[in-house]
């Protein structure tokens, strides 16, 4: 079974990504394909499926600035938000019940009123993968929705904590003291080293101190996750441990997926209310629109981080798990509302993908929607009159800047994406500005009419290098570009799209190694 569910997510997976659709709308569909043909699900998909969404909050944590959620963007628009949309869906189903017919809707106000807000969320895993592809899960409007899905997962803990019955024990209250906790993870991750002890000891962070403790006192192990990752974002290596466990997330969260198409075999009168919840989604794109740009962000930023959020959320299928266990709710709804959730996914998908498109066509009407002021992190990025740029400030982007400089004097500037290393490159008397040359909102704010003669590609990545290369080129800015790169492939693709000078970091290296050592031989001789 496990070989055919398999090559199910393959296939399906790779048509659709044939037609422009992301893979995880084929792992969907390729989970209601392998039920309806009458195969049981393997034993321990659940199992897995769960593990790939802790990893997942796990990993948003390690790259969560817990301080921005305090932000008025963050909180009060998803407050508000959750409000708004909870009272525009229960009006709709009270409608549909007194205008439909239907056992589907034979249910109490109460339900309607728990259904509602199951319906008013949006999806943590859709929108962290969407972010993740197209490169712009550090972008502003980017942190803008993900800080409004944590708010959401937030509401949804205090939710659940109330509908199950149960509260939390009293040794709950020993997670306030886990700050005290966090020299002890940053030790163990100093000892773990590198290779597969590294990637197990972010495993028994993630999963056995997080998401196991907090299910230990009675709180959501997802949450659990979550919350230590936040806890050891700070540690120097927080991103190598990202990216070390980035392949199990991905695995398992293909296990998600395929779970939520496996839920049942649904009947034309569920298509149908799936169908027609669907419709309602421009509706709560519009919501999310209208609160995020009453916060100064620009009709662009606000666009995306609703189109991010067009979707429902598989905290639905919690929901309604839950109701129909309480003999709330038929077990009718728990199909309707899986292909509810796989259907917006379907739809949101090429709405994010191509949200650019959809900007353009409706930016007359969008502007309308702008305030007379712009929030400080969505205004257009202006880097004064220079003529050198150097993106990337680490050891060998501050090197390149303090040789750039006897000839450009104050006319250089440095971009960098890590705060910290802004901060320690500004005590050092350089002129570093903070950006994220590999985020795509970068290229769009920044301001055109610079004449610049030379741009130096610093950053260790070189999927980010390339793209930066592309975006200069694409922008039409008419200057010298040159690049570090780690291997011969890459100097090539470099010099493919243009930059006249791509170094090989190892060879130069070496090259500058031997000409300190004979010069180094040849003043001691003398």
């Amino acid at each position: 079974m496990l070989v055919i569910l398999v090559s199910f997510a393959f296939l399906f997976g790779l048509a659709l990504t044939r037609i422009g659709l992301p893979p995880m709308v084929g792992f969907l569909v390729a989970g209601f394909a392998y039920n309806m043909v009458g195969l049981l699900p393997p034993s321990g998909l659940d199992l897995v499926a769960d593990l790939g969404i802790k990893l997942l909050l796990f990993s948003i944590g390690l790259k969560l600035d817990v301080r921005g959620l305090l932000k008025a963007e963050i909180w009060a628009s998803a407050t508000v938000q959750m409000i708004l949309t909870t009272a525009l869906m229960c009006g709709i189903l009270f409608l549909g019940q007194y205008w439909l017919d239907t056992p589907l809707l034979d249910m109490s106000w109460q339900t309607i009123l728990v259904l509602g807000f199951a319906l008013s969320f949006s999806s943590t895993v859709f929108a962290v993968k969407v972010l993740e592809e197209k490169g712009d899960l550090t972008a502003f409007y980017g942190r803008i929705a993900i800080g409004i899905l944590i708010m959401q997962d937030l509401f949804a803990v205090l939710f659940l904590s109330v509908s199950e019955g149960k509260a939390p024990s009293v040794w709950a209250l020993g997670v306030l003291a886990l700050p005290f906790l966090r020299p002890v993870l940053y030790r163990l991750l100093d000892l773990a080293g590198r290779g597969e002890l590294f990637i197990l000891c972010g495993l028994f962070i993630a999963l056995g101190v997080g998401a196991e403790g907090f299910s230990l006192v009675g709180l959501k192990p997802d949450l659990g996750a979550l919350v230590v990752g936040v806890m050891i974002a700070g540690h120097p290596r927080a991103s190598e441990l990202s990216k070390a466990l980035f392949g199990f997330k991905e695995l398992m969260l293909v296990g998600f997926f395929l779970s939520i198409g496996m839920t049942g075999l649904p009947t034309l009168e569920m298509l149908f209310a799936s169908v027609l919840l669907c419709l309602i989604l421009p509706v709560k794109t519009g919501v999310y629109h209208l609160i995020v740009s009453r916060f100064g962000m620009r009709s662009r930023s606000s666009l995306f981080a609703s189109l991010t959020l067009t979707n429902y959320s598989e905290f639905g299928l919690i929901v309604a798990a839950i109701a129909v266990g309480q003999g709330m709710l038929s077990g009718d709804w728990l199909l309707i509302t899986a292909m509810t959730v796989s259907i917006s996914f379907a739809l949101s998908s090429p709405l994010s993908t191509h949200s650019e498109f959809v900007y353009r066509r409706l930016l007359t009407w969008l502007c309308r929607f702008e305030r007379d002021y712009c929030h400080p992190h969505d205004m257009p990025i202006d880097l004064g009159e220079v003529k050198a740029v150097v993106l990337g400030m680490g050891r060998i982007g501050s090197g390149a800047y303090d040789e750039l400089q006897k000839t450009y004097g104050k006319q250089i500037c440095g971009v960098e994406h890590a705060p910290d290393r802004v901060d320690f490159n500004r005590t050092q008397g350089r002129n570093v500005i903070l950006g994220d040359a590999c985020d795509t909102e970068f290229w769009l704010k920044l301001r055109k009419d610079i004449r610049l003669e030379l741009v130096i590609l610093a950053m260790p990545n070189h999927q980010g290098n390339l793209y930066a290369a592309q975006q200069l080129r694409n922008l039409g800015f008419n200057c010298q570009v040159a690049a570090i790169a780690r291997f011969p492939e890459e100097v090539e693709e470099l010099s493919a799209i243009g930059v006249c000078t791509a170094f090989n970091m190892y060879e130069q290296a070496g090259a500058g190694l031997a000409r300190s050592a004979v010069e180094g031989c040849h003043l001691a001789r003398t």
